[in-house]
C-alpha cells in the first residue's frame, strides 16, 4: 500500500542540467502518467517544489552548477519535504549510503528509466 503522500499522486521532478538527459527522462515518464516536472539547478528545483507541492518523486544528479549540488539539494529535501521519495544519479560520483539522505536510493549512470521506474515504485511500496 502506497504513503498517503503519494496516494493518487504521480508525480517527479527531474533535476539535470543536461537537457537531452533531461528531456528523455521527462519523456519517459510522461508517457507513463506522471506529472512531470524539470529543473535545471537545485535553485530551480527547489522553486518547483514550493510552488507544486504534489510533487512525490524527486529524480536529481550530483554534478550541477549553482549553489548546491544535488547530493546538497536531497539533504534540503528530505529536511523540507520529508515525504518525497529521492533517486539521486551520477556518472562521475558514486555515492554510498552514509553520505545520502534517509530513505534515498542511488543509481549510477547511464541509466535505464525502467530501472529507475522499478526503484520509485520499490520505495513507495
Amino acid at each position: 500500500m502506497k504513503g498517503d503522500h503519494l496516494a493518487g499522486s504521480r508525480s517527479i521532478l527531474i533535476v539535470d542540467d543536461e537537457p537531452l538527459i533531461r528531456i528523455d527522462v521527462a519523456d519517459f515518464f510522461t508517457d507513463r502518467g506522471f506529472d512531470v516536472f524539470e529543473a535545471e539547478s537545485a535553485d530551480h528545483a527547489i522553486a518547483v517544489l514550493e510552488k507544486n507541492p504534489t510533487i512525490s518523486v524527486v529524480l536529481t544528479d550530483v554534478q550541477m552548477p549553482g549553489s548546491m549540488d544535488g547530493l546538497r539539494l536531497a539533504h534540503v529535501i528530505r529536511g523540507r519535504w520529508p515525504p518525497t521519495l529521492l533517486v539521486i544519479v551520477s556518472g562521475a560520483v558514486p555515492l554510498g549510503a552514509a553520505e545520502m539522505p534517509s530513505r534515498a536510493t542511488f543509481i549510477a549512470k547511464p541509466f535505464d528509466p525502467r530501472f529507475v521506474l522499478g526503484e520509485i515504485d520499490r520505495l513507495s511500496a
